[in-house]
């Protein structure tokens, strides 16, 4: 199924404000994980991030749904997008760079399309996406370096379970689809308050956060990470998966990858290769080929949209 999006300047500028708000998140978890545990972390992110969208749609006068099947669902996408992606990535940073977390996370895309391609098949597999796939994945490389690649060997544990969450968000993307017709908010909500609910009981067993002493710095990339990168970043992402399709929303870990990396050179000291300005490239034309509808489908969504 092609998603049709009658606003695509406006939908790819969200893709864009994704691709920050979750790029940022990696430095965000490299320093909160200093001096606060990962299942404490991910459990505090979740139940700020949910309560931050509740007073939304409290505010907007939005009920959350109260039938037991909705709320499964809820609890599902919460493990696939929040809950076990978020934990294993969390724990990884402790051992992994921010930069390599990136690149092993961005290739979100690749595992949907093999996904959409080999078991769903609720969306085209066209040439044009394969390209985007092959150019944004070699763009990755080229805006990470060859030096980033050579320390894979590194850490292999913690390597393995960023690629287990990239797995899951890609499941995320397309259970994501099963929201449709809800306000982007409402499952955003209703997933990040199942995913604190599974998680701080682990929290107070495991961690005993009373006992802690977590850093300012901790702290406020905690409180940075929940509001921006989690609970604003959900209402986005829900929004993409109607509007960009599950493949198209996912390539936002293209545009991950660079401003990932940019905030890195800022925050953490990092540099980029003299290939960066290459990789970008790539980047933006991956992204591109796989967000951009033909124009017999673009023409047909504004129709729609006009009637």
């Amino acid at each position: 199924m092609t998603p049709q999006n009658p606003n695509l300047a406006r939908e790819l500028s969200l893709l864009l404000a994704l691709a920050t708000l979750w790029g940022s998140s990696y430095t965000f978890i490299k320093i909160g994980v200093e001096t606060i545990p990962p299942v404490t972390l991910i459990a505090a992110r979740t139940l700020i991030a949910g309560a931050i969208l509740l007073a939304v749609l409290r505010h907007r006068q939005v009920r959350l749904p109260s039938d037991r099947q909705t709320w499964r669902r809820f609890f599902l996408q919460a493990c696939l997008n929040s809950v076990i992606p978020f934990t294993l990535i969390a724990w990884a940073e402790q051992s992994v760079d921010a930069g390599l977390a990136v690149i092993l996370n961005s290739a979100t895309p690749i595992f949907t399309f093999l996904l959409t391609v080999l078991i769903t098949r609720h969306e085209q597999a066209t040439t044009r996406k394969l390209f985007g796939v092959i150019a944004g994945l070699a763009g990755i490389c080229l805006v990470i370096g060859v030096e980033a690649i050579g320390g894979l060997g590194e850490s292999l544990m913690a390597q393995l379970a960023i690629i287990a969450a990239t797995i899951c968000y890609a499941g995320a993307a397309i259970f994501g689809k099963n929201f449709r017709g809800l306000d982007p908010a409402v499952p955003a909500a209703g997933s990040l308050i199942s995913g604190a609910v599974i998680l701080l009981p682990v929290s107070l067993v495991v961690d005993r956060p009373w006992e802690l002493s977590p850093s300012a710095a901790s702290i406020l990339a905690l409180l940075a990470l929940s509001a921006f990168s989690t609970a604003l970043a959900f209402a986005i992402y829900f929004r993409l998966v109607q509007t960009l399709g599950s493949v198209g929303t996912t390539s936002q870990a293209y545009l991950r990858v660079p401003i990932g990396v940019a905030i890195g050179i800022v925050f953490l000291g990092e540099r980029l290769s003299s290939t960066a300005w290459i990789g970008l490239a790539c980047v933006i034309a991956g992204v591109a080929a796989m967000t951009m509808p033909r124009r017999s489908e673009y023409r047909a969504a504004q129709s729609a949209g006009n009637r």
